[in-house]
């Protein structure tokens, strides 16, 4: 077990509520980055899997990359209230299940959520203060440029829409509990992991501080 991982007897002992943390950025923002360095140095964090009624490609396996199910399931969970959130891009239906997540909050676990702001304006909507919003800026716009043509990913065409959805995208910054401009991966990265140790120290997220403080109360001074 890592440091990050352990609990002290106080820990166990009052125990907490988890945590949704949704981290968003237009694309080349360094989301992803951040996101993935948290996974492998957290262990405490899950991945949120998503439904889709998008055809599994080749190289993804059902249950870790997403969930796959088809349409009529997905109408089934989205007018059953079961979905947190749920968008259809490109003809194709993307949701977050609730049970799990649900699950994971009781438990004491914390979910990551890699989603946009449509999908972060849901969740907060539906999970209200289990949820913690990050957005991620870039510098400026030339580096956020620099950024997606340094991936040597997309196409030009591919890399012009990006920069064009990333103004709509960075108009709904004022939608999170925190932004961060990524100006440096590790002082941003590090910003993130501050946001968490904090966000996991609220009295709302602790159930049992009422019980673990009133044993203080009641226990004699010798």
């Amino acid at each position: 077990m890592s440091k990050t991982d352990a609990k002290t007897p106080t820990d166990v002992t009052i125990g907490r509520r988890g945590l949704m943390l949704v981290i968003s950025s237009p694309s080349g923002a360094g989301k992803s980055t951040i996101a993935h360095t948290l996974m492998d140095a957290d262990r405490s964090f899950s991945l949120s899997i998503s439904v889709t009624t998008r055809k599994r490609r080749g190289s993804e396996v059902d249950g870790i990359h997403y969930r796959f199910i088809d349409r009529d399931e997905f109408i089934r969970l989205r007018d059953g209230d079961a979905l947190l959130e749920w968008a259809e891009v490109h003809g194709n239906f993307y949701g977050t299940p609730r049970g799990p997540a649900e699950e994971a909050m009781r438990n004491g676990h914390d979910m990551l959520f890699d989603i946009d702001y449509q999908g972060a304006l849901q969740l907060q909507d539906k999970a209200g203060a289990d949820v913690v919003s990050i957005f991620i800026l870039p510098p400026s716009m030339a580096e956020l440029k620099a950024r997606l043509l340094r991936r040597a990913e997309d196409s030009s065409e591919t890399i012009a829409i990006r920069l064009a959805n990333s103004r709509v995208e960075i108009e709904r910054w004022r939608d999170y509990d925190y932004v961060i401009v990524n100006d440096d991966l590790n002082q941003a990265y590090a910003a993130v992991r501050a946001i968490i140790a904090a966000e996991r120290l609220r009295r709302e997220r602790r159930p049992g501080l009422e019980a673990f403080t009133q044993m203080l109360l009641n226990e004699p001074i010798e």
